[in-house]
Formats: structure tokens, C-alpha cells, sequence
């Protein structure tokens, strides 16, 4: 008896032994393992070598905290999860911090509220069902990235158009490892790069594009950009030229420098009308007739690879604008009506430059077509529905084409694309050709660019925010004013600029996957009882008899 208690003690030393030295170990050594089939919990190679470069203490505030329905208690939990990796990969750097911005009494709630939406925090009303009902509470999906004194906002949730609740918060999870490894990125780099929106050729205004810049200074450095006088050196010093919208047409010495600025590397974002089309034009005539703008871009853009048509997209998928539908006691009657054209764009590519984006409006957008231009690669990212087809310019368009009824026949077609991405070599537009007039002699082009991309989407009014009647302030890129619905304009604007500037691949973080694993609920209610059986009785009947086989074994070996 002795000599097995001596056994028992040595075998429970050695155990204790092999547990102190994995501890040891595990105090030098780091390691997680991932089971799951798509990996949900490992961090990216990019993201783990971003938070090994921080060395200083960066705050992450998360105001994802409260009493909320299940879905968004998964997306809150699977946020701490998350954070808690980076927390986990930054050798102490990384502090998380989860707020519950509606504690308090009403004036304490309204103040924060108000404190956030200033940092650019947007807020979201969720439907709770009470003893008495439906309430609406205010709560706020997002999280605030704090390093250096500078603070980035974070959005958590992905809302799309058409989506089911289950698939909005499944997108929101995939994406959260791309929203916080940007905005951290963004926020510890140390220099901005520079984007620059053109000017001087009848682009849209500062106030137009008041929230597409405010939103872009928050990891960039952002400002207008006149091609006629900016010197070559001026145009090294940018990272991208965004060009929106121009009504003017371009010179040869502006257009010499677009491509110079192309063949160095620069990266390009056009947002182009081919046609003039306005609705102000058609609130005060009631008709108009389109005509193509003369921009003096279509060789160059040729050349690059891509076609910018003269013609209209008409869809049936599209925004509303208020219309003044007749007069009733004196007073005009102004109600919401379709119009066709102001598409609406729901991206379907797996493109991590649109992936899961809500739709994005325009307004008279035009169709782009590609060329094969050897070296560059093309990809469509955005198009119309495929109930949507081509009005040809010039054409006379009126507001009276709201009191037809579309025929869905009539529309029904094969998608039109209206954006696409361009990645390669691109050859010289000045190629062979004399230097313009007004640049130097000495200044040669190259016959090739470097690589590089660029975005050309046939339409410039998916950068133009809405300005207030009232004030003359700007409304957030993409909000509707009229209907109050935000669309995917402001998302797909800094997913453009993400991509076209970085150079580490954090935009590739989008094409994570986490696939949705739901019960069927077909079978759920013709095998309801079966299952409970399963789930419920059998366990019971199983511990019953393992109890009596135990009973009986413990009888017959003891009474040997």
C-alpha cells in the first residue's frame, strides 16, 4: 500500500512538474489555434506586423455596450474578441475600452450623443420590444481609434440594401478586421499622403464636396488641385488626383500633366459626366435637352483603356426626387416619385473595392465601356440592375416621364457597367507627340507608366453631398435629404482612396469570409419533436443507464 502511494505521489509530482514548465514556456512563447474552417479568429499576417511596428499606447473606445438584441451582442462580442487579439499582438500598446454612451439621465445621454456624432460617430435607431411594446433606442455601432492626441472613428456596422438582418451583422464581423487594421494604420503612419481634387475646369465646388474632403482629412492630407498652374514638382508630392466632375474642357498642357503624373506612379480617380444633364435645369423648364460635354478627355482616357460614353442610364432601380404633383386648397402637393435617372448601383463584385457596399447613388450617370490595353487589367465594380437600359445623347428628357408606368420588358437587359478598376502599365498618352505648348521642351514623358490603377466611374455626382436650403450646409456624402436614407456613396469613396494609396494590401482584409451556418427552418418545423426527443429525453435515458451499469459494476467488483 505504501510503495502505490509512493507511486501516486511521484506520478502527481511529475504531472505538477510538466505544468509549471509549460507555464515557463508559455511566458516566452506566443501562440493561438484557430479551428474553425474559415478562420474567423486568426489575425492577418498584415495586421499582426502593423501592431508589432506601434510603439506607443493606442486607446480604442467602443461604444457597442448596453442591453441589445442578440445580433447585436454577437457583433459586440465578436468586436471584444477581436480587440482582445490585437490587445494580444502589440506587446502591451493596445487598451480597449467598451462605453455604454446611454447611461445617465436624458441630458447626460443627449450631450454624448452630440459629443459623438461631432467626432463623426454615426448614430442608428434599433426597434426593443418591451412589456409595452416597441421603443426606439438610439445606439451607436462604432468605436472611436485614439493615438497621439488624433482620433479616427470606426464604423461596426455594414447596413445594405436588400439585405436580410442575419447577413448585414455577418458582413459587419467580416469587416471589422479591415476597419480597425485601416484605421490604425491611418492613424500611426507618420506622414499622410496627399490627395488632391482638381479645380479651374468647372468641377464640383468646395461646398459640393465639403463631406468627401472632411471625410478623407482624417488619414489624409486633402486639397484642391489647380493642373494649369501646379508645378511638376507640385504633382510628384501626390499620391492620388481625384477629378470630379468636370464641365470644362481640359488643355493639352492640363492633360500632359495628368499623364506625366500617371507615368510616375500617381494613381487616378475619375468621376466623369460625359453629358449635361441637370435636374435644377428640368425644375425650371420642365424639359431639357441633353447634349455631350466637350472635356477633351477621350483620347487619353482611350489610350488608358476605358470609354466613357455619351448616353444615359435609365433603371428602374433607382432614387426618388420630390416632384409637385398638383394643388390642393392653394397648396402645392409635393410627393416622393421614381426617377429613372438616378440609379442606383448595388454592387455584386467580390471586389474587396465594393464587397458587401451599400448601393450608391448617382444622378445621370453615364456607361463605360473597356478596351484591351496590354498590360492592364480590368475589373467592373460598378453596374446598373438588369432592368435598366441606354438613353443616346443628345436627347430631350422630361419630369412628365414620371407619369409612365416603366414596362419591365421594356428594361429588362443585361447589366450596364458604369465603374470600373484599371491596374497595370498604361502607355503614354504624349507618346511620339510634341510636348504642348506651354510646358517645357525639356520635359519628356515616359512611354510606359509605372504600375499603378485607377478608378473610372461614369459619373461625378457619386462625390457631391447635398446642401441644406436652409443654411447652406453640407449634408453627409450619399444622405438622401429628401427620403433621409444614406446610401454607399461616402463608403465607397474611402474604399477607392484606401485602395488606390496603399501600398501593404489592408484593402485585401474585405475579402474575409465568415459563412453564415443558420438553422434550416423548414426542417425545424416538420422534425420539431423528433429533435427535442434527441436533445432532451435521450441524455436522460443515457445517464440512467450508464448510473445502473456503474451501480452494478461497483457491486460485482467489491464483492469479489
Amino acid at each position: 500500500m505504501v510503495s502505490r502511494r509512493k507511486k501516486d505521489l511521484g506520478y502527481l509530482a511529475g504531472f505538477i512538474a510538466v505544468i509549471v514548465v509549460i507555464n515557463v514556456l508559455s511566458s516566452f512563447y506566443f501562440t493561438r489555434f484557430d479551428f474553425t474552417r474559415e478562420k474567423r479568429f486568426t489575425l492577418s499576417a498584415i495586421t499582426k506586423e502593423l501592431l508589432k511596428q506601434v510603439k506607443d499606447d493606442i486607446w480604442v473606445t467602443v461604444y457597442l455596450e448596453g442591453d441589445f438584441p442578440a445580433g447585436f451582442k454577437r457583433l459586440r462580442n465578436s468586436t471584444r474578441d477581436l480587440l482582445l487579439d490585437y490587445k494580444a499582438y502589440s506587446n502591451g500598446n493596445f487598451h480597449v475600452d467598451f462605453v455604454n454612451p446611454s447611461s445617465g439621465n436624458q441630458e447626460t445621454q443627449d450631450q454624448v450623443y452630440q459629443d459623438l456624432m461631432e467626432k463623426g460617430l454615426e448614430p442608428t435607431n434599433l426597434s426593443v420590444k418591451t412589456d409595452e411594446g416597441l421603443t426606439q433606442k438610439v445606439i451607436f455601432p462604432a468605436a472611436l481609434v485614439t493615438y497621439h492626441g488624433n482620433q479616427i472613428p470606426v464604423k461596426l456596422l455594414q447596413n445594405r440594401m436588400g439585405s436580410a438582418p442575419e447577413e448585414v451583422l455577418n458582413n459587419s464581423v467580416q469587416n471589422l478586421e479591415y476597419a480597425f487594421t485601416s484605421a490604425v494604420k491611418k492613424i500611426t503612419s507618420g506622414g499622410k499622403p496627399r490627395v488632391g481634387f482638381t479645380e479651374g475646369n468647372g468641377e464640383l465646388t468646395d461646398l459640393q464636396l465639403s463631406d468627401a474632403m472632411k471625410s478623407l482629412q482624417e488619414g489624409y492630407e486633402v486639397g484642391r488641385v489647380d493642373l494649369s498652374v501646379i508645378p511638376f514638382e507640385g504633382l510628384k508630392k501626390l499620391k492620388l488626383l481625384v477629378i470630379p466632375k468636370p464641365s470644362n474642357g481640359f488643355s493639352e498642357a492640363e492633360k500632359f500633366k495628368i499623364d506625366y503624373f500617371l507615368m510616375q506612379g500617381g494613381r487616378i480617380f475619375w468621376a466623369i459626366d460625359n453629358v449635361n444633364a441637370e435636374l435644377d435645369s428640368l425644375r425650371g423648364a420642365g424639359t431639357q435637352l441633353t447634349f455631350p460635354k466637350k472635356l477633351n478627355l477621350d483620347d487619353m482616357l482611350f489610350r488608358y483603356g476605358v470609354r466613357i460614353n455619351y448616353n444615359l442610364i435609365a433603371d428602374m432601380n433607382c432614387a426618388q426626387i420630390p416632384l409637385n404633383v398638383g394643388n390642393v386648397g392653394g397648396q402645392g402637393q409635393i410627393q416622393m416619385v421614381p426617377w429613372l435617372f438616378y440609379p442606383v448601383f448595388i454592387p455584386l463584385s467580390q471586389h474587396p473595392l465594393v464587397k458587401n457596399l451599400d448601393g450608391i447613388r448617382s444622378e445621370f450617370a453615364n456607361t463605360v465601356d473597356t478596351l484591351p490595353v496590354k498590360g492592364v487589367k480590368e475589373t467592373v465594380i460598378l453596374s446598373s440592375s438588369p432592368y435598366s437600359r441606354i438613353i443616346k445623347s443628345p436627347a430631350m428628357i422630361s419630369l412628365q416621364m414620371v407619369e409612365q408606368e416603366p414596362d419591365p420588358n421594356a428594361f429588362k437587359s443585361d447589366p450596364k457597367t458604369a465603374g470600373v478598376l484599371l491596374e497595370g502599365s498604361f502607355p503614354s498618352d504624349f507618346v511620339n507627340r510634341p510636348v504642348p505648348e506651354g510646358i517645357s521642351a525639356s520635359m519628356q514623358t515616359r512611354a510606359k507608366s509605372v504600375p499603378t490603377k485607377m478608378v473610372v466611374v461614369g459619373d461625378g455626382d457619386i462625390l457631391k453631398n447635398d446642401i441644406s436650403s436652409k443654411d447652406g450646409s453640407a449634408f453627409p456624402l450619399g444622405y438622401d435629404r429628401y427620403t433621409q436614407q444614406q446610401y454607399g456613396n461616402k463608403s465607397f469613396l474611402l474604399n477607392v482612396v484606401d485602395y488606390l494609396t496603399d501600398e501593404s494590401g489592408i484593402i485585401s482584409l474585405r475579402n474575409k469570409e465568415i459563412k453564415i451556418r443558420l438553422l434550416d427552418k423548414a426542417r425545424i418545423t416538420s422534425e420539431k419533436l423528433s429533435w427535442q426527443l434527441l436533445n432532451i429525453v435521450a441524455p436522460l435515458i443515457m445517464l440512467i443507464l450508464f448510473g445502473i451499469f456503474q451501480h452494478y459494476y461497483r457491486r460485482q467488483k467489491y464483492a469479489r
